[in-house]
């Protein structure tokens, strides 16, 4: 049974065209790339692809993962400029066995130079929240909590499972600055004989857990995808409290080769959004309980309002 789930309200629009691609038999790395394009396309969403935050020197610099999870196959861009969908890129390299990760320049070159989409991706509307974020900031510059990544997962008919993440990175971030995202083990994980898993929140802090693979492995070892999200996102919490005194955003989705899946997070109005087989796409709302989460189907009226994350 095909399932495709990947983080946030932003991504429903693209988890349906995902699905119409596992429907028709396609494959589980097919519709995370369309799912993940889908949102990279959209300026609406301001964490994403086009339309996405700039770092401190109003420059879009974007990252993306790919992995295949039937060889395991890893591609990666960082802090990748001027390139229509960063993903796409990512996926292209995971089928190479060198040269996997590409950063910066060398990454929009070899974007260019293999006929990827160039773009423009600093829209209007980033450069006037970058110049009302300048005046508001009257000394330091700090991050601003934009940080949303794109997370998708898929299981496919013949049991192949993929896994993909696309973000704009940190609001104000350092030129160069790169997350969890691209970044094998942590902002994603897939091996088709077990699951895979995707992360969203502050990436220095879920580096720290390579949260992903962590999840995957977990799952390895008997728990069901809820259970694994959780425990990750709650030792790891505890953890970063013990050892540094604080912690940061840690929000989970995760895909078992069932095609089971399940969430975690800490924070509030974190949301997964998911398709199966013989069932429409559908939007949930997680909210934590203690080292618990509550993961109910969220309500039109909740949807309409956390359109954008």
């Amino acid at each position: 049974m095909w399932t495709i789930v990947a983080t946030w309200r932003m991504s429903k629009e693209g988890i349906e065209k995902g699905a119409e691609i596992l429907k028709e038999k396609g494959s589980a790395l097919d519709a995370i790339e369309c799912a993940a394009k889908v949102v990279e396309d959209d300026p609406y969403y301001k964490s994403v692809g086009y339309g996405g935050l700039p770092n401190e020197e109003m420059e879009v610099e974007l990252d993306a993962g790919f992995m295949d999870g039937d060889t395991l196959g890893f591609g990666a861009v960082c802090a990748i400029k001027g390139v229509a969908n960063p993903v796409s890129v990512a996926r292209q390299l995971s089928e190479k066995n060198v040269n996997c990760v590409l950063v910066g320049d060398g990454a929009s070159q070899y974007a260019e130079n293999h006929g990827f989409e160039m773009k423009d991706m600093l829209t209007e509307r980033a450069k006037n929240l970058y110049r009302q974020r300048v005046l508001e900031m009257k000394q330091e510059m700090k991050a601003y909590r934009g940080h949303d990544t794109v997370g998708v997962l898929a299981v496919d008919s013949k049991g192949s499972m993929g896994a993909a993440t696309s973000t704009s990175g940190l609001f104000m971030k350092k030129k160069g600055r790169v997350g969890d995202s691209p970044l094998v083990g942590s902002g994603l994980y897939a091996d088709s004989e077990v699951g895979a898993a995707a992360a969203t929140g502050i990436g220095e802090n879920l580096m720290k857990g390579c949260i992903s693979y962590e999840i995957v492995n977990l799952m390895k070892q008997g728990k069901s995808p809820q259970e694994a999200c959780e425990t990750a996102v709650f030792e790891l919490e505890e953890k970063l409290k013990r050892r540094n005194g604080h912690f940061t955003d840690l929000s989970v989705v995760a895909l078992n080769h069932k095609g089971e899946w399940g969430c975690a997070t800490n924070i509030e109005n974190y949301a997964v959004s998911v398709a199966k087989e013989n069932e429409e796409c559908k939007v949930y709302h997680v909210h934590r309980v203690g080292n618990r989460c509550e993961v109910v189907e969220a309500s039109k009226q909740w949807i309409d309002q956390r359109v954008e994350e």
